[in-house]
């Protein structure tokens, strides 16, 4: 895959995932992981280009009143210091590439299932501190280890559950995205290689930045949330299960 053309897919993929409140991590290190990048500078772009693509989302929802902070608090206090701590772990890259074909896998499958929230006047459970803590912990330290932002397992899993309506879990996972993605960058400082194409990395952010932006107010046209998510499952699975089928016959 000649260089332009995943810049090109990247600026698709921000723009696709902006228009729905999402950052897009997941189909980043699906691009890369077909491009022979190292996995720690893969791993860097996919959180570098979360953060510039849900940063506005965020301000936007927060200046809104979209965010409960007081249901949001167990998720992302709990989060953070695990996103940090999974960016520390070392792994080899056998190993990271085999946790990333399965959360492809898992985040193909949660998106294709449809799990929108209920109507307005629907009752919604909070759940307990401990679960959204646990939930928040897990999916963070998967972020932070893999390098996806985590909000494409938490908004699908917050809507099972019927933590809240669409709009706020959408907030809850754009801040949750934004927060992990910043302290999984943070856990990962240590084992950057010393030889990052800091060209590569910036043309990659421009065109999730441009695209990012372009997609925020392409929202208002409103793309399919529905078709937008199953489109994107099929790529996504696709991804995972060549990174896998490549990748286990190094065990053998």
């Amino acid at each position: 895959m000649a260089y332009w053309e995943i810049v090109i897919l990247f600026f698709v993929i921000a723009a696709v995932y902006a228009s729905v409140g999402f950052g897009g991590g997941s189909s980043y290190l699906a691009v890369l992981a077909l491009y022979a990048l190292p996995f720690q500078e893969m791993r860097l772009i996919a959180l570098l280009c979360n953060i510039i693509v849900v940063t506005g989302g965020t301000i936007l929802f927060i200046r809104q009143r979209q965010v409960s902070w007081r249901k949001i608090a167990p998720i992302i206090i709990v989060s953070v210091p695990a996103a940090f701590l999974g960016g520390r772990m070392k792994i080899g890259q056998n190993t990271f590439f085999i946790l990333l074909g399965c959360s492809l896998l898992v985040a193909a499958l949660l998106l294709w299932i449809r799990t929108d929230a209920g109507r307005a006047n629907e009752t919604y459970s909070e759940g307990s501190w401990w679960r959204n803590g646990l939930l928040g912990g897990a999916i963070g330290f998967l972020s932070g280890m893999v390098g996806i932002g985590g909000g494409i397992f938490l908004s699908p899993l917050l809507n099972l559950l019927k933590w809240d309506d669409a709009r706020r879990i959408a907030a809850t996972a754009s801040l949750f995205i934004l927060v992990n993605s910043i302290s999984g960058i943070a856990g990962q400082w240590s084992q950057l290689p010393a030889n990052l194409h800091d060209g590569r990395i910036l043309w990659l952010c421009l065109a999730v930045l441009i695209g990012g932006q372009l997609g925020a107010r392409l929202g208002a046209i409103r793309f399919h949330p529905l078709a937008i998510r199953r489109i994107t499952a099929v790529l996504v699975f696709f991804a995972g299960t060549e990174v896998l089928v490549k990748h286990l016959t190094a065990f053998k």
